[in-house]
């Protein structure tokens, strides 16, 4: 068991101590890494009292700044900023090479998936995924059928959740597919990295992450409409109040393109057309924070203040693009993305290069048979839901609350997927008693119009609650700088 030697003089990771867990930085059983390990040399020279100052130095700059996120189910604490550990989670570059090929492929499968099932639907009269699955899922749009998008791209920006596995084998956990969220977190992340830690960084070879905005602004043009010239892109935000609203923000800086409200925009002969103080100027593409339903009232909820009506009209005569497509959904539901592996070689002709952890589902009877047999053991997910709400981690769970569970799995079993309860890798995180391990997860951005980029490192989530695995920011997780080695 890899275990950092105490000192006479204390470190930060001076009796550091992963004990059965798989730890990212020490990696044991792995070949070691000349950066790595100068990384701990220097981390383990600074006093942990030293570092907890940088720390607390960051928490007051990112909260001077407004980087903060929403959380609804707290009334006393409404916004509040991403809990950011200063120790950084590094990946070497032949791990990257993996993560980053495994990426790649997902997404590819994920837009052929996405053609094949609002056009021929082959997949589903070959029985590969069942047809009930998708027909009567809630993110399957029937508006999309036949409608053939720019390049075959229905998922622009998507983000992958990965786990590492008591080995360090990578795992996905879920696809992001409908509008992923957290890469602000990833570049701001960075920025205060470097400020605080430039000593720690001097000489290792760690790729950039700066150049986000850029590829995403390119993949906008990649899509916008044939003829636009200089096409005009914009960010559309729900407004203010959303939990992600700083990350609106931050895209439509980097970008360097205008943050609108469905307000701001109107549909004239299928045109879109953005409200400026000087007048009205075309939009050539639009990269949507808002969820499908409430896109275009006059296809979707009629209720909706948020969108623009006669958007899907524009967007179906070929006039303006939109990133992620409407009905992406279906894609990254949670019982779909157990016949990943499947759909990947139906469509590509290889083997998953990133394997799913192992799911049950619960709409099969031998799913639902095993899940609850087992549900003190397992955790269940509901297939919908996003950020940790609505799961069970059986091992963590009272006797009173899996007797409620399983009556509410009883209740609607085609609502819920299982999956064993991981022992999830850890990485060296500064904590009140000094620096003990935390779980951790990882999410990579892919960004895709003609071709895809994945961005080098992703957004390091970690579980801030001790022996908790749910790293969540809604449910008390905080992130971490990902360092990518060159």
């Amino acid at each position: 068991m890899a275990v950092v030697e105490r000192s006479d003089t204390p470190g930060l990771l001076s009796g550091y101590d992963p004990n059965r867990w798989f730890c990212d930085l020490l990696r044991p059983g792995l070949p070691p890494d000349p950066d790595i390990q100068r990384l701990i040399a220097r981390l383990n020279a600074i006093p942990a009292e030293a570092f907890r100052r940088r720390s607390l130095d960051v928490e007051r700059d990112l909260l001077a700044r407004g980087i903060t996120f929403t959380v609804y189910s707290n009334a006393t604490e409404i916004d509040r900023i991403l809990p950011f550990d200063l120790i950084p989670r590094v990946i070497p570059a032949s791990e990257w090479e993996r993560v980053e090929r495994g990426v790649t492929q997902r997404v590819k499968a994920l837009n052929l998936f996405l053609h094949d099932v609002y056009h021929d639907q082959k997949i589903l009269a070959d029985g590969v995924v069942p047809r009930a699955l998708v027909m009567n899922n809630p993110g399957y749009c029937p508006a999309m059928t036949g409608f053939d998008v720019p390049h075959g791209t229905y998922v622009h920006v998507c983000g992958t959740d990965i786990v590492r596995d008591e080995t360090g084998r990578f795992l996905v956990l879920e696809d992001n597919a409908r509008t992923p969220s957290g890469v602000a977190y990833v570049v701001e992340n960075r920025n205060m990295t470097l400020r605080v830690l430039p000593d720690i960084m001097a000489g290792l070879r760690v790729r950039g992450v700066d150049d986000y905005g850029a590829r995403l602004y390119k993949a906008m043009v990649d899509i916008a409409p044939a003829g636009a010239g200089d096409p005009r892109v914009v960010v559309l935000t729900p407004g203010i109040f959303n939990s992600a609203y700083f990350e609106h923000v931050f895209l439509a800086r980097e970008m360097g393109v205008p943050l609108v409200e469905g307000r701001d925009l109107l549909v004239e002969n299928d045109r879109v057309w953005m409200r400026t103080t000087t007048g009205l100027v075309p939009v050539h593409a639009i990269y949507r924070r808002l969820n499908d339903d409430f896109l275009d009232p006059d296809v979707f909820r009629r209720d909706s203040q948020l969108g623009v009506r006669g958007l899907f009209q524009a967007w179906k005569r070929g006039n303006v693009a939109i990133a992620n497509a409407i009905g992406t959904g279906v894609a990254d539901d949670k019982a779909v993305y157990a016949y990943m592996p499947r759909i990947i070689r139906y469509y590509l002709g290889e083997d998953a290069i990133l394997p799913n952890v192992e799911t049950r589902i619960c709409a099969e009877p031998d799913g639902l048979a095993y899940t609850l047999d087992h549900l003190a053991e397992l955790v269940v997910k509901p297939v919908a839901e996003s950020g940790g709400y609505g799961m069970l981690v059986g091992p963590h769970a009272s006797t009173a609350e899996l007797q409620t569970f399983r009556a509410r799995l009883q209740a609607d079993p085609a609502n819920y997927i299982s999956q064993p309860t991981l022992k999830l890798s850890v990485a060296p995180t500064l904590c009140e008693d000094g620096t003990e391990p935390r779980h951790i997860d990882l999410r990579p951005f892919a960004v895709t119009g003609r071709e895809t980029w994945v961005l080098p490192g992703g957004l390091t989530r970690v579980a801030l609650r001790k022996g908790s695995l749910v790293v969540n920011s809604s449910q008390g997780g905080g992130s971490k700088d990902t360092w990518v080695l060159a």
